[in-house]
């Protein structure tokens, strides 16, 4: 009995957290258009097809809501009307590279994200075509996934703002705010709302107890020192505001439905706290020096390789008990 209450302990969070991102969905539906049902749609499909073969093979009732989280968060990070195809393969490699690989219950990395980097290594070209704001209707956005060769709108596509800052070499950043489409108020146009959207939804399941503070506080709190401290004011040179990085890209998702997966995750409270402090400062420096405008995806999996020896040194630091 204690064994089937923790199953639907652990049943019942993964429904919390489907519903926790309603929010940021919806966002993104008025900032993108039906991409992003159709890319949820697709994924969730794909999900729940890949998670019923593997459990027939294993001869297994599936009663597992994480597979439909993970492709929900896929979804959701992978670029609105990108080939259906993409999202797809994405998913697929994410249940059976990431999860079912390990035995489907004690994976090492989050799944989401190996799917993810997998596309964004594969495929680098569709998986960095982000829609300008309001996307495309329903029938345009359909023959977009499905390369129907429909009429889709000229210029649908548009490079984000972190790509934008990224390649700057001459703008200043008053100047690429007052000039450059992708940029909005103080971070890039809509994903300022689209996290703060997703912030509501982690809001909830921290109320809930879904999950604690310390791996959110710490990515985010990570992310807003190394920003603040290599931040350089307004100049071409600039890598972007605390705030900027804080409601630019997958921030908030990240923060409170990535770092936070439990299995992959740190399991200890300290651990927890310094697995999310990395995360924020690998995700500022990929984003910052790397190849990629946002860096989650590999923080995240880097930070998983390092999750053993998290966990030994935040017993290392907890106190002796004396006799």
């Amino acid at each position: 009995m204690p064994a089937l209450d923790v199953v639907d302990r652990q049943q019942q969070a993964l429904k919390h957290v489907l519903w926790a991102t309603a929010p940021g969905v919806l966002a993104m539906f008025w900032l993108y258009g039906w991409g992003v049902l159709i890319n949820l749609l697709l994924a969730c499909t794909c999900a729940l097809l890949v998670e019923a073969g593997v459990h027939r093979l294993r001869r297994q009732s599936v009663s597992d809501a994480s597979g439909l989280v993970s492709a929900t968060l896929l979804a959701l990070a992978l670029p609105p009307y990108c080939p259906w195809w993409l999202c797809v393969a994405a998913v697929a490699s994410a249940l059976l590279l990431g999860k079912h690989l390990f035995g489907g219950n004690q994976n090492p990395f989050n799944p989401a994200m190996v799917g993810y980097a997998l596309m964004l290594v594969t495929f680098p070209q569709p998986m960095t075509h982000w829609p300008a704001s309001h996307g495309m209707d329903l029938l345009a956005g359909l023959q977009q996934v499905f390369g129907l060769h429909g009429n889709a709108p000229d210029a649908w596509a548009q490079a984000t703002a972190l790509d934008a800052l990224r390649i700057n070499k001459s703008l200043t950043m008053d100047e690429l705010f007052a000039s450059h489409p992708a940029f909005g108020h103080v971070a890039g146009r809509g994903s300022e709302w689209v996290n703060l959207a997703f912030l509501a939804g982690g809001l909830f399941l921290l109320h809930r107890r879904v999950f604690s503070w310390h791996a959110p506080v710490g990515m985010l709190g990570s992310l807003f020192v190394i920003s603040l401290l290599c931040w350089n004011g307004s100049g071409s040179d600039s890598h972007g505001s605390p705030l900027f990085h804080l409601l630019t890209g997958a921030t908030m998702l990240g923060a409170f439905f990535i770092v936070t997966e439990p299995v992959s995750g740190a399991k200890s409270p300290q651990a927890r706290l310094m697995f999310g402090v990395g995360v924020g400062v690998l995700t500022y420096l990929i984003r910052t020096w790397g190849g990629y405008p946002d860096g989650l995806a590999f923080a995240v999996l880097l930070m998983n390789l390092g999750v053993p020896a998290l966990e030994r040194l935040a017993t290392l630091k907890q106190p002796a008990v004396s006799s």
